[in-house]
């Protein structure tokens, strides 16, 4: 049997009281579309090539970014996401992960102060750059303008006075003389530093579908794109001047350990993680947690595999774009058929969102064709011509589960094209509560799927308690 080629993770180690990387800053951008993952990854690039450790992060619940700073640094990416995960968990998790690094470099979301609502910044980037206490670096998108630049500098810098705004980078800069006047016009104005500039190049651009830009797992290799990144970075950056921007950073204090167990527990269960081109959505700190909790994870590909792993206890089918690959999904009738008998001898089965619709009946895609997939939630699962639903979700459970008991609230995000009919209250996995009442997902037994992405982080007994359902098959 051929299992999955793609990595999972590196072992989690116990908890030291470390004071972490020695720098650390956070990308913000004024608005989404600035250019924030073209100018993270080539940065994260720039100082992995000066022999520094760079340890990577994501602002907020997005998948694919993360895979761009997993190539670019050799260390898996994690999200943090103070709205779905509290502060102090969201702190605990960056300490842990920056082990080993010198140096964190964290990319924003949307606007710098863009959040869960318009009330307040919980969530945004600042509000993560002020609990990191990191300097920010403020990339501006300038291709239709030059002074104007400045006016945006200075309210970005002056809006909350907590974000320490130490610096700004350009992008999409048409000529040197368009670099000049704007770089006069934000320094002179604000004192602020411009770090750099982008150029206008369509070759920079990283290619995008419905969800947004396409992952890295589909792309090949692409340490071809990241070296040119890196060359153009350091072309038109100060990478000296950011490094000192990063260092400005004082001690960061030691959070008490709340989500992991101060030790890993033995492994005791096998759960197979689906990982191809596929289903590649998961956080990172999903499987570190379940590594922690005595999981030995094993990846296998839905697409290539001819058959689950044969030691598996449970599966773990996460997000990513099945109606992409549809009809190879459909064919591997093998791949199938194993997960159907899986099921039928009780190993706990959960699908987030891509894993649910590769559940379903099948899939209906964009063009109308069908594709029969594994059939354990009886509904198919259609593409919309425009997107369903993004968002945080805030989530109840309507009855026990092996991932949770009756009555249990949860933070996730949703974000989807496809439509399932929705199930009954009893055959639902989540009352949504927040921001809409409304049912998502199936739960019978053994198999538990929704559109709903959790970050065990938020509840690590999540990852606990799949652990245990997992050991307790046979």
């Amino acid at each position: 049997m051929i299992r999955g080629c793609y990595p999972m993770t590196h072992a989690p180690c116990p908890w030291t009281p470390d004071p972490g990387p020695r720098g650390r800053l956070v990308l913000g951008g004024a608005w989404s579309g600035v250019g924030k993952t073209t100018l993270a990854t080539g940065l994260m690039a720039a100082l992995r090539a000066r022999g520094l450790a760079v340890q990577p992060f994501k602002v907020g619940p997005d998948y694919i970014d993360p895979s761009y700073h997993t190539l670019a640094c050799g260390r898996p990416s994690r999200n943090l996401d103070t709205w779905m995960v509290p502060p102090e968990a969201a702190l605990e998790l960056f300490h842990r992960a920056c082990a080993g690094a010198e140096l964190a470099v964290v990319e924003g979301v949307m606007g710098l102060f863009d959040g869960h609502s318009g009330l307040d910044d919980t969530g945004s980037t600042a509000h993560v750059a002020r609990l990191l206490e990191a300097p920010v670096v403020l990339v501006l998108d300038v291709g239709k303008t030059c002074r104007s630049a400045a006016a945006m500098a200075l309210g970005y810098s002056r809006l909350d006075p907590r974000v320490k705004v130490a610096g700004v980078i350009l992008n999409q800069i048409a000529s040197q003389k368009h670099y000049q006047w704007t770089r006069e016009a934000v320094e002179g104005e604000t004192g602020i530093p411009i770090l750099g500039y982008l150029p206008k190049d369509a070759a920079l651009h990283i290619p995008e579908r419905h969800l947004g830009l396409v992952p890295t797992a589909e792309r090949g290799r692409l340490e071809e794109f990241v070296a040119r990144l890196r060359v153009v970075i350091e072309e038109h950056l100060d990478v000296e001047q950011v490094l000192e921007v990063a260092r400005s950073a004082g001690p960061l204090s030691v959070p008490v350990p709340l989500v992991f167990p101060p030790e890993p527990l033995p492994v005791r269960a096998t759960l197979a993680v689906a990982r191809d081109e596929a289903f590649s959505f998961y956080y990172q700190d999903n499987l570190d947690l379940l590594e922690a909790y005595g999981a030995r994870l094993v990846p296998f590909s839905p697409l290539n595999d001819a058959e689950l792993p044969r030691e598996a206890g449970g599966i773990y089918l996460g997000g990513g774009f099945p109606e992409v690959y549809a009809s190879t999904l459909s064919a591997n009738s093998s791949m199938l058929q194993s997960i159907r008998e899986a099921a039928r001898r009780g190993l706990p089965i959960y699908g987030e969102c891509g894993g649910l619709m590769y559940l379903s009946e099948g899939i209906t895609d964009f063009e109308g064709q069908r594709f029969p997939m594994v059939g354990l939630v009886p509904r198919w699962s259609v593409m919309q011509r425009k997107r369903v639903i993004l968002g945080y979700v805030e989530v109840e459970t309507p009855r026990r589960s092996f991932l949770a008991p009756a009555g249990a609230r949860m933070r996730g995000h949703v974000f989807h094209w496809s439509e399932i009919e929705p199930f009954p209250p009893e055959a639902s996995a989540f009352h949504t509560v927040d921001p809409e009442p409304r049912w998502d997902g199936y739960l019978k037994d053994n198999i538990l799927a929704s559109y709903v992405h959790l970050h065990f982080g938020a509840a690590p007994e999540l990852a606990r308690n799949l652990v245990e359902a997992c050991a307790g098959v046979g």
